[in-house]
């Protein structure tokens, strides 16, 4: 049998590998079209910003060690032209020497990733403006950004790449801007998450512009002007376009294969396309998000070594099945951690999902312990069984293990009842004996059973004119530090039994702490004297995060590029 593969980085070198395991005498053939195989896309920012000193760290094999290891001949720089479904063969282009031939195949198994989006905008082709998603992409950066005297980057896109190379350009020296088109950074998150990303980053002196728009670029004598709607210039040494990707499925289009969402390449559960003889792996194809069912492209490394394993399975003659994704990530901007799972609200909201929801903020481990930080956990979950829908975590330390255990639980069908129960490893450097995941699952039974009432960020505007008591719990000292808007009477939790004739029975009470749990407990007093209480989920500190976000948005519509 007659392996090709287009495409060697994740998909396709997972592919290879996993099929030689599996058959010792199949003839296999890769062909790559960039110079290098098997690198680590997703360490490329970091060796541009030097956290990662040696280029040959960014690829994890060559064509060498590959056929060395494997027997798997790999053709780097040759482009896959045209497939021939009925001939069964593809036309291959050595993109050094010019020399095109046809090859062969029994099984054809597609790997060809997705493409940087290159909008038709005035100035496009500038030497100055670069994407990142090659080895070759990085090292004409690193040379730029490094090694010719660049003082300045404009990035546009706040994805995983712009955010990345945000805090690797800027730890090279470089002075950096983030635009982005949308009201946030990070659309894996929610708005109110990605408050604490914004905050953060603005911190490290990147300069931060949401809701704005690129319309151009124009070279200078010594630099870029970037061009925003309505906004003025930015000028910049280079400019990074990070405005995302698009499936490259114009090979599999061509030869007549279905295709799926968003011109992704069409497989069924083995990865198999609508020719039974060939296969998909990687960002090019769609596959089912594991919460809504609904067809997606998803666009990370970790699904797309299970699905090159899992075609490579199926040639084999294994015939296992991928049941989906529930695109998990994890990214890291600057000393903090943003993490998900699953799906946000505004997915929710979207797919017509009834959800519920709680945020809690618990310590990343024991407080007695020096050095513990607070993390901010949002968990999405279902209104009738309480099946766990989406998760995300933001936070310091220990953001990426409560996330993998959320997300462990969620895919095997877990409910939030099944996360306080939850038997994790403790000791004080690492955790606490009550682990913010039982933390998380504790405020979602409360949520559930009624033994709390909850309210939200979006539900504070119309409070005030309400009549209802809204009480902030914190210390004074907390309290003189500043307070939410309308919640003028302060009565610290500690003092609350003694003080209940100060509120009003006939009015609901709506209380305030730091992190929701001295809330928690105010509520707890407050209902068992028959008073009606709902809980602020998040805290103070949740409120002001996205208060302050809101307020920066503002200033910056209000005055900021537009004076």
């Amino acid at each position: 049998m007659k392996v090709v593969i287009v495409g060697g980085v994740a998909g396709g070198a997972s592919a290879a590998a996993r099929l030689r395991r599996l058959d010792e005498e199949a003839e296999i053939l890769v062909f790559e079209r960039s110079g290098y195989m098997s690198y680590a896309n997703c360490g490329l920012p970091y060796y541009i910003g030097g956290s990662i000193t040696e280029q040959r760290a960014l690829t994890l094999q060559s064509p060498q060690s590959f056929w060395s290891r494997f027997r798997v001949q790999v053709k780097v720089r040759h482009e896959v032209a045209a497939i021939d479904r009925v001939q069964k063969t593809v036309t291959v282009r050595a993109l050094d020497s010019g020399e095109v031939w046809e090859e062969s195949y029994d099984k054809l198994i597609l790997a060809p990733g997705a493409r940087p989006i290159i909008p038709d905008l005035p100035g496009i082709g500038s030497k100055r403006v670069y994407t990142l998603r090659t080895v070759e992409d990085t090292l004409q950066i690193r040379e730029k950004a490094a090694g010719s005297g660049a003082k300045s980057a404009v990035i546009i896109g706040g994805g995983f790449v712009g955010v990345e190379m945000a805090e690797n350009l800027k730890e090279l020296g470089l002075a950096v801007t983030l635009v982005e088109k949308a009201d946030q950074l990070l659309g894996q998150l929610d708005k109110d998450m990605a408050s604490f990303i914004h905050a953060h980053i603005r911190s490290k002196g990147v300069e931060l512009l949401l809701k704005s728009e690129l319309t151009g670029f124009e070279e200078t004598a010594d630099g870029i002007l970037v061009k925003l709607d309505g906004e003025r210039a930015l000028e910049a040494s280079i400019a990074i376009l990070a405005i995302g990707v698009r499936p490259d499925s114009t090979l599999a289009a061509d030869a007549g294969l279905a295709l799926g969402v968003r011109g992704t390449i069409e497989v069924n559960e083995h990865m198999q396309t609508s020719d039974p003889d060939i296969y998909a792996v990687g960002d090019a194809v769609s596959v089912p998000h594991l919460v809504t069912g609904e067809k997606m492209a998803v666009l990370l490394a970790g699904p797309a070594n299970k699905q090159g394993r899992i075609a490579a399975d199926n040639i084999a003659g294994l015939w296992t099945v991928y049941k989906g994704a529930a695109a998990s990530s994890v990214v890291k901007v600057f000393e903090m951690t943003a993490a998900s799972t699953g799906i946000n609200e505004r997915t929710a909201k979207a797919a017509g999902i009834p959800y519920d929801k709680i945020i809690v903020a618990p310590a990343s481990h024991a407080s007695y312990y020096p050095g513990g930080r607070v993390m901010t956990i949002k968990l999405l979950f279902g209104q009738e069984v309480g099946k766990i829908l989406g998760a995300q975590i933001v936070g310091f330390d220990g953001v990426d293990k409560r996330i993998d255990v959320i997300a462990a639980v969620m895919q095997t069908g877990g409910t939030v009842e099944a996360l306080p129960e939850l038997d994790l490893a403790y000791a004080p450097p690492y955790s606490s004996a009550k682990d913010p995941v039982n933390m998380a699952g504790f405020a979602a039974e409360n949520a559930r059973t009624g033994k709390v009432n909850q309210f939200f960020y979006e539900d504070l505007a119309g409070l005030g004119a309400s009549g209802a008591t809204l009480l902030d719990v914190r210390t004074d000292t907390e309290y003189s530090a500043g307070h939410a808007e309308g919640f003028e009477l302060h009565i610290p939790v500690d003092e609350l039994r003694e003080r209940l004739d100060e509120l009003d029975k006939s009015k609901p009470v709506y209380v305030m702490c730091q992190s929701g749990l001295r809330s928690y407990i105010a509520c707890r007093i407050l209902t068992a004297a028959g008073y009606t209480c709902y809980n602020f989920a998040g805290g103070y500190r949740f409120y002001a995060s996205v208060k302050n976000d809101e307020l920066n948005e503002e200033a910056n519509t209000d005055c900021g590029l537009k004076c």
